[in-house]
């Protein structure tokens, strides 16, 4: 391994333009840490936020921007044991994924399935990792629920459909086109509704209303959740892309019985990030491997175009994600 690494930092704060090559150290594994010579990562909305200047690397993080990738172990810090140099694995990351290396926890990792490209698994962790701990573990999903998602057609949505689906669920959808909309039904949504044309309270409450909701919208939807979930339902809210603020009748929520709650995945602890590995080792990469689950794949850019590949997520005409081909 040479000294010095390709990667794409944040010059600035500003729009994708900010992202440019440059050459960093290479990292070295701390106590509990691993290496990764990269071969993808993952482009997300996050990163766009750091990019921007909203979203800032927790303490001792990397200030290069990506939060996931797939790779080779290539060095291994004192006191791992559940990996070795060689080992080919994905890996959500704190940090520093838009980069030929990068180190990151080794309870953080996750192996690549069987069967599955480097390609394909640079994109389970972020979503994966999100989406189980917010619509399973937060939010309590049951199978025979319904369950609503919006942004059905972004990297979340895609994930949250299939495996809301494959544990029963009854799911339902917001996507902005048909051709989104389309994608959703073929990835096991029972009811996409296209939210140019369509009311999804109304849809949603003909149903009985949904026992669950993961909105990353916020804004106006906030209020138009909370009409649109059953009795006892709960709203879990991950991001916000039309803002956090909003005037709201928490009446509503007692007489009903609701449950209003939410998370990020980037801050919380080592700990908790390395328990969520342990739940999708054991009840998802089973349904990944027999093939019933899979990332829906949008482009691939080059590191070099990493600006690009910003510019791709935030026109929102992807359905599924999008990578940079790093090694």
């Amino acid at each position: 391994m040479s000294e010095q690494m390709r990667a794409v930092e944040i010059s600035k704060p500003g729009g994708p333009e900010v992202l440019q090559l440059t050459n960093r150290p290479m990292p070295v594994p701390g106590h509990g840490q691993v290496v990764i010579k990269v071969a993808y990562a993952g482009v997300n909305r996050p990163d766009a936020l750091q990019r921007a200047g909203a979203y800032d690397p927790p303490p001792g993080a990397s200030d290069l921007p990506g939060l996931e990738c797939s790779g080779e172990v290539v060095a291994v810090g004192p006191g791992v044991d559940s990996l070795a140099r060689g080992d080919m694995v994905c890996a959500l990351l704190p940090g520093g994924g838009y980069a030929e290396y990068v180190a990151t926890p080794a309870a953080h990792c996750l192996p690549v399935p069987q069967g599955m490209g480097l390609r394909e698994a640079a994109c389970l962790p972020e979503t994966f990792f999100t989406v189980w701990s917010n619509v399973f573990s937060r939010g309590g999903l049951k199978a025979g629920e319904r369950f609503l998602v919006h942004g059905g057609s972004s990297g979340i949505g895609t994930t949250a459909i299939q495996l809301a689906n494959a544990f029963g669920a009854r799911v339902f959808t917001t996507a902005g086109s048909d051709e989104k909309c389309q994608a959703c039904l073929d990835l096991g949504a029972e009811r996409a509704i296209n939210y140019r044309s369509e009311d999804f309270v109304k849809i949603l409450r003909a149903e009985g209303g949904a026992d669950l909701i993961l909105d990353m919208v916020g804004g106006d939807y906030i209020p138009r959740n909370i009409k649109a979930l059953a009795d006892d339902g709960r709203l879990v809210q991950i991001a916000f892309l039309q803002g956090p603020v909003v005037e709201l009748n928490f009446a509503l929520m007692m007489v009903r019985r609701l449950t209003i709650t939410g998370s990020t995945l980037r801050p919380q602890s080592d700990l908790a990030k390395a328990q969520i590995a342990q739940d999708l080792l054991e009840a998802v990469w089973p349904l990944i491997e027999a093939g019933r689950i899979a990332p829906v794949m949008d482009s691939e850019f080059d590191l070099a175009d990493a600006a690009a590949a910003h510019a791709r997520m935030e026109s929102s005409g992807h359905i599924g994600k999008i990578v940079l081909r790093v090694g």
